[in-house]
């Protein structure tokens, strides 16, 4: 069944002018990046840092799942986000380091795809964002055998007072996001921590009227020497919607 446009929505897309430069940026990835300021800052959706992250295990099956950017660094050419690395997308990534992640924001009509290699942060970082997580999330993040089966909420909750018992933390299950941070140390778990996706293409999207929507796409070649990874110019190219 075909829905068919109401006046409004017609309106809407008839007075929606925005478009990519005519001269297309030497690198993406600082637009990239004030989109998402831009996003944050209208404060629209609870999270305009959520981007779908698709990866490919051993066996070549895709999945894909929401994960939150939590950093953009446009000279270095990377993304990052945490996880933990024993989870479906950690194996996914120990087997397969390349992923794909997309942004978008519907109210903003745009869209963001970024492709790349991906590595591991380094411990000091992991630690770093790790301290500054919420106290209830560090219990979480040691509670949680994430992509593991579980026989019952019950058992997962009770994994979860253990774990706050150990730390000295009061019971996450009997606090709420306004309780206090105890102040008390809680260690990042071995097996969490952050990845970097260093982007080697970069395809952006705004919505056009009349379906004529404005996409460019830029690609470039990253490698690595000696674990330090650099990319080469980006060659940047109009796509037709």
């Amino acid at each position: 069944m075909q829905l068919r446009p109401t006046a409004a929505n017609m309106r809407t897309m008839a007075f929606h002018r925005e478009h990519l430069p005519d001269e297309l940026p030497a690198e993406p990835l600082s637009l990239v990046a004030a989109w998402l300021e831009q996003a944050s800052v209208a404060r629209t959706v609870p999270n305009p840092d959520a981007m779908v992250l698709a990866t490919v295990d051993a066996q070549g099956a895709p999945s894909a799942r929401v994960v939150l950017c939590k950093e953009i660094r446009p000279q270095a050419g990377y993304v990052t986000f945490f996880t933990n690395y024993m989870s479906r997308k950690g194996g996914d990534l120990a087997a397969n380091p390349r992923a794909a992640a997309v942004f978008h924001w519907d109210f903003m009509r745009r869209q963001v795809r970024l492709e790349g290699p991906v590595t591991r942060t380094t411990e000091a970082e992991s630690d770093a964002y790790f301290a500054n997580r919420a106290w209830q999330s560090r219990i979480g993040a040691w509670a949680s055998q994430q992509s593991r089966p579980i026989g019952s909420r019950f058992e997962l909750e009770q994994a979860a007072d253990r774990i706050a018992q150990r730390f000295g933390t009061p019971s996450v299950m009997q606090s709420d996001a306004t309780a206090p941070d105890p102040g008390i140390v809680i260690a990042r778990p071995p097996h969490w921590g952050g990845f970097h996706l260093w982007v080697d293409v970069c395809e952006l999207w705004v919505e056009g009227a009349g379906r004529l929507h404005d996409r460019a796409r830029w690609s470039r070649t990253v490698s690595a020497n000696a674990g330090v990874h650099r990319g080469s110019p980006w060659h940047a190219t109009r796509l037709q919607p």
